[in-house]
């Protein structure tokens, strides 16, 4: 299998001039091929993309993802004035527990999606009862910012926590190699997280991840990341994951990419993402872009993001038209490549609401060549989070 059968879309850098993030030497140090990204330097690969996926899937994964925006929310009522701007339900939201949710445009286009978290009086930001934790993509996090900024009363406080770091352990033996350096940990559940102590490092731990396999994100001081990220490859079940990997892993676990699979332009009815609008706030509204985004829910989407199975052996990439069978574009795939655990080509794409349902064959464009794909329901291989109740 060479490279670029299963090579992945890496955007690129946002600007020109990159900056370093808290482990560029360690990377460097362990054979990270360094690739632009989000504005900074980042490791696309150690050994290989196929390799690192794979080992992601039968043990552990680490990943650094640093580049990420960590935000803390303070002042009476902001979760309520988050409400304003994101169609979950924030003030609902029990101490110690995340929500997936979207920063949402006037339009009802998606800005951004993130992970917020209630922070319990025990935690690592010095946060009030009450507090809200935010992460936001990297390649979006000071556009979210201003945003937010502009959006929010003077009274609520947006603490940005960039002297903090963020890693990514991801796979099926990741709760027994956090668990040795963390006691406590396997008592987190899947979109859970706490406060938690390593070698008198305070860390915010939730029990997460951007693979469909089990896994945690930490945040840790930037200054005891270096340490932190060597105690969890001295483990054995623990190795360092590039960006390669990262892609290949969402995609097989039908997980979008802001600005591929999200954009400003797309809203959460058209990507599918409809649980992000909790009942509550369906039934009242007040969110940006609401009257359209409860419209589309009632009468359904000109468009639907759906998950594609490619017949033979080469990929389709982000950027293949969908055609109709005059070879008009009615649509547009927005990632794609070989997926390791499937063992064939998969993509997301956006195409017509009357071809979204699963079985349906479609045509895709790319090159010149046409190629033949069938709409097939997402994630591409099972989830595997530890939920409430449950064992792993």
């Amino acid at each position: 299998m060479i490279l670029s059968d299963i090579e992945t879309e890496i955007p690129d850098a946002d600007a020109i001039d990159t900056e370093s993030l808290p482990l560029d030497a360690w990377h460097r140090a362990k054979g990270g091929r360094m690739v632009p990204f989000a504005g900074y330097e980042m490791p696309v690969q150690y050994e290989g993309i196929m390799a690192e996926h794979l080992w992601t899937r039968e043990s552990a994964g680490l990943f650094d993802v640093s580049h990420m925006g960590q935000l803390v929310f303070s002042g009476d009522g902001a979760a309520k004035a988050l409400e304003a701007l994101l169609p979950g339900d924030i003030t609902g939201l029990k101490p110690a527990k995340m929500r997936y949710s979207l920063l949402l445009a006037d339009n009802g286009g998606i800005l951004d999606d993130l992970m917020i978290s209630n922070l319990t009086t025990a935690n690592p930001f010095e946060a009030g009862e009450g507090d809200l934790y935010m992460v936001v993509n990297g390649a979006t996090k000071w556009d979210d910012l201003g945003y937010l900024r502009e959006h929010l009363a003077d009274e609520i406080t947006i603490n940005h926590l960039d002297e903090r770091a963020l890693l990514a352990l991801q796979g099926p033996k990741a709760v027994d190699a956090l668990g040795r350096l963390v006691p406590g940990v396997a008592a987190l559940t899947f979109m859970t997280a706490g406060a938690f102590d390593w070698q008198g490092n305070a860390l915010w731990i939730s029990r997460s991840g951007y693979t469909g396999e089990d896994g945690f994100e930490i945040s840790v001081d930037a200054s005891a990341v270096e340490a932190l990220a060597d105690a969890l490859v001295d483990q054995p079940e623990v190795k360092p994951i590039g960006l390669g990997a990262r892609d290949s892993l969402r995609l097989e676990a039908g997980l979008p990419l802001y600005g591929h699979d999200l954009d400003d332009d797309t809203t959460p009815v058209m990507a599918d993402l409809g649980f992000a609008l909790s009942k509550r706030r369906r039934e009242e509204g007040g969110f940006m872009g609401a009257e359209r985004i409860l419209l589309e829910r009632e009468q359904g989407p000109i468009a639907k993001r759906v998950g594609l199975i490619v017949e033979g052996r080469q990929p389709v990439r982000e950027g293949a038209m969908v055609v109709d069978a005059d070879g008009n574009e009615v649509g547009k795939v927005t990632s794609g490549g070989f997926a390791p655990s499937v063992g064939k080509p998969i993509a997301m794409a956006y195409v017509p609401a009357a071809s979204a349902a699963p079985g349906t064959t479609i045509q895709l464009a790319q090159r010149g060549k046409v190629h033949s794909a069938t709409v097939t329901a997402m994630p591409f291989i099972p989830h595997n989070y530890v939920r409430a109740g449950a064992s792993k």
